[in-house]
């Protein structure tokens, strides 16, 4: 029982990793997060990839 959890609870801990980067990120605000957050939900880690080459273009 425990195996199936753990094979259940690791690979969603996985594929939650870059939203939780994404919604926690100081790069992108309001809209734009919203939509790279939809893109990553719909496209999966396509869009987190573009999202750390695209979105840190603000300078600091």
């Amino acid at each position: 029982m425990e195996i199936a959890f753990f094979f259940l609870v690791i690979p969603f801990l996985i594929w939650l990793t870059p939203f939780i980067l994404v919604a926690k990120s100081d790069n992108v605000e309001g809209n734009e997060k919203l939509a790279w957050l939809l893109a990553m939900f719909f496209i999966s880690w396509f869009a987190w990839i573009f999202y750390m080459l695209l979105a840190p273009l603000k300078s600091r």
